[in-house]
């Protein structure tokens, strides 16, 4: 819908994740209008009949998102882990993502959530290393490069990924690209951490080697460590990276390419993938 004209508003209202609201606006308000705006859900992942986690999300591609999630949380290692998903209507408006894992994985979850439960406060007081706040992660091969010269045209492909941001203004973007700067497939979400778990779930089920994740927001320590952990080497970012990510990218051998715009970028770390 961003190369043409054809989508009509009986189409653009039935978009999952998308309403229409009557707004004012400035110079005008005396007329009101309509306007589009992006829908936010509590969805709530579900491990083998026990709520884990309750995220704010778009009510799409949530697949994907319970797989990304799991792999880039280490819950499971490989999407195999998992033996199915089933979506059903919560309450409250809310929507339930329930995941049945292997008998092993989640033997781990629960005994992950036991330790948990023993932590009080903010749950940082008491380690002894910053390290310890961090989830390992097995340092990145160097099996992959990308030419900066199609970063252009990969930060183009990213507004496909956009429909409902292209109306409402409202959702970050994850992007898998080719080494040619290709868009393979994307996700996006009012959450930039949804949206990069629905990318990585995506990539692990159509098995996407080849390429670089791309991400419409900044990268923190947290997208750098979802990332990695899902195996991707290079990690775009239109917007700037913390100092945290950089040093966490660091250790992972991620390349960290941050303030990714028209003719423009920073490369933080592990420079030898890239090249112009």
């Amino acid at each position: 819908m961003y190369e043409t004209n054809t989508t009509n508003d009986s189409q653009i209202t039935q978009m999952i994740g998308l309403n229409s609201t009557i707004v004012q606006q400035k110079g005008n308000l005396n007329s009101p209008v309509k306007d589009y705006v992006a829908e936010e859900y509590p969805v709530a992942l579900v491990f083998n009949g026990i709520s884990h986690v309750v995220m704010m999300a778009t009510p799409k591609d949530l697949e994907d998102f319970a797989v990304g999630f799991s792999l880039s949380e280490g819950i499971i290692q490989s999407s195999d882990e998992i033996r199915g998903i089933d979506i059903v209507e919560g309450c409250n408006r809310g929507i339930e993502v329930h995941v049945e894992l292997s008998s092993r994985r989640f033997m781990e979850l629960k005994e992950r959530r036991r330790n948990l439960a023993g932590r009080t406060g903010c749950g940082i007081c008491g380690t002894e290393q910053l390290d310890e706040i961090f989830k390992p992660i097995s340092p990145l091969p160097f099996t992959q490069t990308f030419s900066l010269s199609h970063l252009d045209n990969a930060l183009h492909e990213l507004k496909k990924v956009q429909e409902i941001g292209a109306l409402t203004g409202c959702t970050h973007a994850a992007a898998w690209i080719s080494p040619e700067g290709q868009l393979i497939g994307g996700c996006e979400d009012v959450g930039r951490h949804v949206a990069l778990d629905k990318l990585l779930g995506m990539k692990s089920r159509h098995q996407w080697q080849q390429g670089a994740v791309l991400v419409s927001s900044r990268a923190s320590y947290e997208m750098v460590q979802k990332a990695a952990s899902c195996g991707a080497e290079i990690l775009f970012a239109v917007s700037a990276a913390t100092a945290l990510a950089i040093e966490v990218a660091e250790k992972a051998n991620l390349t960290l390419v941050g303030f990714c715009r028209q003719g423009k970028a920073t490369v933080f770390t592990h420079p030898s993938r890239v090249r112009d």
